[in-house]
């Protein structure tokens, strides 16, 4: 179970738009990612190099949680609101729920919960 303390070191990560340090930092090595109902990603260099991947192709982000953050021993589930600004012009503003499973100080499954609707970039959207 996550210490509230290391929650809130989690949460200013990501809100730092650290997602790849995030990931090392708070996941554990084996840790799952799933997005929706898609096919997990198995690993936390998987989850690193798919936020790295990411990030490059934003000229900008802004990542905020939105509180209340709910814990239940070592499941959280948090709720999350993403803007991008692509390098090629087009936004994408997404809000999303992390469920999330910890084993003790880290993060070993994850699974986010959002319309995919919302990937779709959008020109001129800011």
């Amino acid at each position: 179970m996550p210490t509230a303390e290391r929650l809130e070191r989690f949460i200013a990560r990501v809100e730092e738009n650290a997602h790849a340090e995030a990931c090392e930092e708070f996941y554990t090595v084996d840790s799952s990612m799933q997005e929706n109902q898609a096919p997990p990603r198995i690993g936390r260099s998987a989850h690193v190099e798919n936020e790295r991947i990411v990030m490059a192709r934003a000229k900008s982000v802004s990542s905020k949680c939105v509180r209340p953050v709910f814990v239940n021993g070592d499941n959280v589930v948090i709720r999350w609101i993403f803007h991008f600004e692509w390098l090629d012009g087009t936004a994408t503003h997404m809000e999303e729920l992390a469920y999330q499973r910890w084993e003790g100080d880290r993060i070993a499954e994850e699974t986010f919960f959002y319309d995919p609707a919302q990937r779709v970039p959008r020109k001129g959207a800011s």
